[in-house]
């Protein structure tokens, strides 16, 4: 995409130099190569001009401008968005997913994060928090979640969002506004409840998806680097202190409740655990948005 908007480029230039009787045309394609894409509103009205220009070009005879004529969509500027689950973005396209966010391209990734391998039949991941159970972790996973989001947010440059739909939806738009318009690479990673959590799938939106967030297991945050230029600190925490316990939230799926039926002392301790990792795992997230960045 980035190739083909550098050629069009090149081609705009060949024609506005090129020593014809193209006034109108030259016009518009100087217009359009100064013009501000930074909005919506701005893309659209730049979308006007490059329909206008195709018009316009299907009418020119030189070489240049037929060949513009094919790559002429490439002058307004595209939204990319890469779509993946917490097993490859955790595990098997870990090094992919941060090679391409390292590099500093105008990339938007969304991650759809079950915390388990939904795929393939619901094997444990790196995204798969302390005390589930799965396959490979009938005993409850006895390591805590990964922190992606944390992460990459060390690289500074990059765009981080966790969201989660069924708990505030209002900070879920907010932060794929943010993201679309960061301009920078950007990842967004999405609380997405799976039927392996054994739930109700009907009414997990406002039942599980909810009280993740509210026990402070799944902080909502929006990491936004040009914040910075503002001499405001780039991490929000969304989400409000904790107002239930872990395992409030935790013994509503089966995920943890199967281990408590086969291995309650097992499940007792792993539950202590997971509750220490949430609690922690916010309080940090509570500090660093709390630094003073001027």
């Amino acid at each position: 995409m980035d190739k083909f908007n550098q050629y069009a480029l090149e081609l705009v230039d060949k024609i506005i130099n090129e020593d014809h009787n193209l006034e109108k045309l030259k016009d518009l394609l100087k217009e359009i190569k100064s013009a501000d894409q930074s909005t919506q509103q701005n893309i659209e009205l730049q979308r006007d001009r490059v329909a206008r220009l195709k018009n316009m070009l299907a009418a020119v005879k030189s070489d240049p401008a037929k060949e513009l004529l094919t790559v002429a969509d490439y002058l307004v500027k595209k939204s990319v968005w890469g779509v993946g689950g917490d097993g490859w973005a955790y595990d098997i396209g870990y090094g992919g997913l941060d090679h391409v966010l390292a590099s500093g391209k105008n990339i938007n990734i969304l991650v759809l994060d079950t915390e388990v391998y939904s795929n393939t039949g619901g094997q444990a991941s790196k995204s798969t928090p302390r005390a589930a159970v799965a396959q490979f972790a009938a005993g409850g996973k006895p390591t805590a979640k990964k922190d992606l989001a944390m992460m990459m947010m060390s690289y500074g440059y990059v765009y981080v969002a966790k969201v989660s739909i069924g708990a505030d939806p209002n900070q879920l738009v907010k932060a794929f506004v943010e993201a679309e318009a960061y301009n920078g690479p950007s990842i967004v990673i999405a609380y997405a409840h799976c039927i392996a959590h054994g739930i109700d799938m009907g009414c997990a939106l406002l039942n599980d998806q909810k009280k993740a967030v509210a026990c402070g297991y799944w902080q909502l945050i929006r990491f936004n680097p040009d914040l910075r230029k503002e001499g405001k600190n780039p991490l929000i925490l969304d989400s409000k202190d904790p107002t239930i316990a872990f395992e409030e939230y935790a013994y509503g799926e089966n995920r943890y409740k199967v281990l408590k039926k086969t291995n309650p002392k097992a499940a007792q301790e792993l539950i202590k655990l997971a509750q220490e990792d949430a609690s922690s795992r916010y309080k940090l997230y509570k500090q660093l948005s709390q630094l003073n960045c001027e």
